[in-house]
């Protein structure tokens, strides 16, 4: 048995221990495997954990239940990875409350070039569907190699997976349970379908309860595994402006596509729009002029200056390339906490004035 995923399963599995006191944890302590070894009055000395948590540490049952686990993700392929992997999504690891650890199962690929979440309500129009539909045609007849991220819930969820799969794009769902099962069972045809051209994602170990509040944590993974989340069509309240809100937390760009007014289930969508929670799209064009995505016919370089005037924002991008070298573009947003939308805008200013140079996978290095 993998003694070291034994640990990291068990860390995640603790009660009251979420992503950030579990980070916490392995950055005091210095590995996994001592946060489990060390005595009850070093634990209740690291900041946020105390005696109560010191002692639901010891409690040997959560390393049994690690096993179980491991002998469940090896007989159904499944995998787990860590936030310290080299694979874990590094897209989700920049997002502060991210878990420590995720179950995958299919051909899961989440660090794709781009990555777009589409929530909306469940109770979905024909209008919202079909809005769905056209936005991912556009995206295959414009060959993007884009990933797109739902939580396979009833309405717009569901509409994207299936129109994903219909226009050959992988799609993820983010469920809010264990991958022992599916909720709701009435999606187990297209999510098997899902497992050749994406597949499931989740923080929840097997034999999880299918729990409300699971919903809930769920989004925040549907928000920071994604460059942007699109909403298509919400009402008032909902798990899709939880979502946008979440994405917004992280520095990640919002969108809605309006709907009629007096639609019940567009009054979010536009309420969103109206206090600027989300930037307004009405189709792929608008996605792409926001995101940088459009195909930009580049001048020719300028010749290299030592002294080439810089913009605030632009200095921040040099000064943090110089110090990190090669980084994503959601990288780059992420440490100076701006809207990736925006990012791409001052990338290619810095192109133009031959600063840095554009790599495959969005990625930049100064010259």
């Amino acid at each position: 048995m993998n003694e070291q995923l034994k640990y990291q399963i068990a860390l995640s599995m603790l009660p009251g221990i979420g992503g950030v006191l579990a980070r916490n944890l392995v950055a005091y302590v210095g590995n996994v495997e001592e946060i489990f070894k060390a005595s009850i009055q070093t634990l209740q000395k690291i900041p946020g954990i105390g005696e109560y948590n010191a002692r639901r540490i010891k409690n040997a049952g959560v390393l049994q239940k690690a096993e179980q686990e491991i002998e469940f993700i090896q007989k159904n392929n499944i995998k787990a990875s860590f936030y310290t992997d080299q694979d874990f999504p590094r897209r989700l690891k920049a997002c502060i409350d991210a878990p420590v650890l995720i179950y995958t199962k299919g051909n899961v690929k989440l660090d794709e070039q781009r990555v777009i979440s589409i929530v909306g309500t469940r109770n979905a129009t024909d209008y919202g569907k079909a809005v769905v539909d056209e936005l991912l045609k556009a995206f295959a007849e414009r060959n993007y190699e884009i990933l797109v991220v739902s939580g396979l819930a009833y309405g717009i969820d569901i509409s994207a997976h299936r129109s994903a799969l219909k226009y050959n794009i992988p799609t993820v769902g983010v469920v809010a349970h264990g991958l022992d099962r599916l909720y709701p069972a009435l999606h187990k045809e297209t999510a098997t379908k899902m497992m050749k051209q994406g597949g499931m994602v989740s923080d929840f170990p097997s034999d999880t309860k299918i729990d409300p509040q699971n919903f809930v944590k769920r989004n925040r993974i549907i928000a920071g595994l994604a460059d942007a989340t699109i909403v298509v069509e919400s009402a008032e309240k909902g798990g899709a402006l939880i979502t946008a809100e979440i994405a917004s937390s992280y520095n990640r760009d919002v969108f809605a596509f309006p709907g009629r007014a007096g639609d019940s289930y567009s009054k979010g969508c536009n309420q969103l729009i109206k206090n600027s929670g989300a930037s307004l799209i009405e189709g792929i064009d608008d996605l792409e002029f926001f995101m940088g995505w459009e195909k930009t016919k580049m001048q020719e370089a300028v010749q290299s200056s030592l002294f080439i005037e810089l913009k605030p924002d632009e200095q921040k991008i040099v000064d943090l390339l110089k110090n990190k070298g090669e980084l994503f573009i959601d990288q780059i947003a992420a440490e100076v906490e701006l809207p990736v939308s925006r990012i791409s805008t001052i990338m290619i200013n810095l192109e133009f004035k031959n600063v840095l140079t554009a790599l495959p996978g969005k990625m930049y290095k100064l010259r």
